[in-house]
């Protein structure tokens, strides 16, 4: 689950010898609205509470007395999604693999089913995945950029000061040509430490960035692959040519396929600890000059 371990199926929690009902949504904290929905995840703007810190204002607008957003609801969102491109993968490399065995016979025997009825079903099914991953991609790249920038909106509540880009890279460093292959990662590295969860004490607690540079590296790897794998598919020719292509584009989509997981794994730890974060409350006191977090 999204909201990790210290999710509770129940629905009531006792409250100074009551009951009150918690959030139909998160689980986790009371619930404040008609509908049954908390502060958090309503995103309503109560006054701040004692002993919470007012954020310092930052890029965006983003001032004193805001709260965060809730990302729960877009993370299922793109873990579905995620679940759905996979699922897409997974097709493009059965119909491809199909297609590249009938290239394969027709290159080593002569085999003439690549140019009968055959090959036509194999070539439109291949024609429908290829059609199905661009869609399927389209759609969680949409979603996943919401979450995204949700995620470092939210940033800007927790710690501004370790922020190293404003908001509006996490949307615009995408689309920056080269630079796309590093601008995200700044900022994805500025949630990841401002959502970091905190002690008891209000101190720091340091989180292992491993599954961001896991999916970092395979998101990267991952376009890579499938540009030049694309492009070699493009310019195959002879039956020959066509078969090692075949192969390397149904590799390149199995990385894709490691790089869906490695999102997903991405966005919950994420989403877990802003919420841990949020329910936490306190402020970090902040910490001396080189001192380590």
């Amino acid at each position: 689950m999204l909201l990790g371990r210290d999710a509770r199926p129940c629905t009531h929690t006792a409250s100074r010898g009551d009951f009150s009902v918690l959030c139909t949504r998160c689980r986790i904290r009371t619930a404040v609205t008609d509908d049954g929905l908390c502060t958090f995840c309503s995103g309503t703007r109560p006054a701040m509470p004692g002993g919470l810190m007012a954020p310092v204002s930052g890029p965006g607008g983003w001032g004193v007395g805001t709260w965060p957003r809730s990302p729960v609801g877009l993370a299922r969102a793109v873990t579905a999604l995620l679940g759905v491109v996979i699922a897409a993968d997974l097709f493009a490399i059965g119909t491809g693999l199909h297609l590249r065995g009938l290239w394969q016979r027709s290159a080593t025997d002569g085999s003439p089913d690549i140019h009968g009825k055959a090959g036509d079903t194999a070539e439109t099914l291949y024609g429908v995945a290829a059609l199905s991953q661009g869609v399927t991609l389209l759609a969680t790249a949409v979603v996943f950029i919401i979450w995204f920038h949700r995620t470092r909106r939210n940033a800007e509540v927790f710690d501004p000061s370790v922020q190293r880009m404003g908001p509006g890279w996490a949307v615009g460093g995408w689309f920056v040509p080269v630079a796309n292959f590093w601008f995200p990662y700044r900022v994805a590295s500025g949630v990841w430490e401002a959502s970091a969860q905190t002690r008891p004490d209000g101190g720091w607690r340091t989180v292992p960035r491993t599954p961001l540079n896991l999916w970092w590296g395979a998101w990267v790897a991952s376009l890579l692959f499938t540009r030049v794998t694309g492009s070699m598919w493009e310019r195959a020719e002879d039956p020959e040519a066509i078969v090692r292509a075949g192969g390397l584009v149904a590799a390149s989509d199995a990385v894709d396929i490691v790089a869906a997981v490695l999102a997903i794994l991405y966005v919950r730890a994420v989403t877990r600890m802003q919420v841990e974060r949020a329910l936490h409350g306190v402020a970090p006191a902040p910490a001396a000059p080189g001192a380590p977090r």
